[in-house]
């Protein structure tokens, strides 16, 4: 009887794990694939729109993104990372970061404006394509 119930056991949890859907994966927005600072960059704005949302409400933002490989993901386009503007923005991206991870509650939401601005002055001056996007980051 137990081997029974042992078999119908496996059978029910195996059934429900199948019938459980996948989480959706992102798909590439680049058609020569995604390199991995756009997706670094992806992950960022959506770890924006979440610290957004914790502001708003009152709370210490978190950051969860591996934000200080800004510094070596590889870019889509490697020449421009490797230039010195780039190494500008990034790092005042990542002190912009820095200062509000530090921060209060009370006090984030210009250290949060402030790492929208960082976001948005270098791709105005590197790569345009995403600023309409960064807006949405704004309080």
């Amino acid at each position: 009887m137990r081997i029974l119930a042992f078999f119908i056991f496996l059978f029910l949890f195996f059934a429900c794990a199948e019938s459980q859907p996948e989480a959706p994966k992102k798909a590439p927005l680049n058609p020569n694939g995604d390199s991995e600072l756009a997706l670094l960059m992806r992950d960022m704005y959506d770890d924006g729109m979440r610290i957004k949302e914790q502001i708003q409400n009152g709370e210490k933002p978190e950051v969860s993104v591996a934000f200080k490989k800004i510094h070596s993901a590889q870019a889509t386009e490697p020449e421009k990372a490797a230039s010195d503007i780039y190494h500008s923005f990034a790092l005042a991206y990542e002190q912009s970061v820095t200062q509000l991870q530090e921060a209060a509650a009370d006090a984030a939401e210009p250290h949060y404006r402030n790492m929208v601005d960082a976001c948005m002055n270098c791709h105005k001056a590197l790569c345009p394509g995403p600023t309409m996007r960064i807006k949405h980051l704004e309080l």
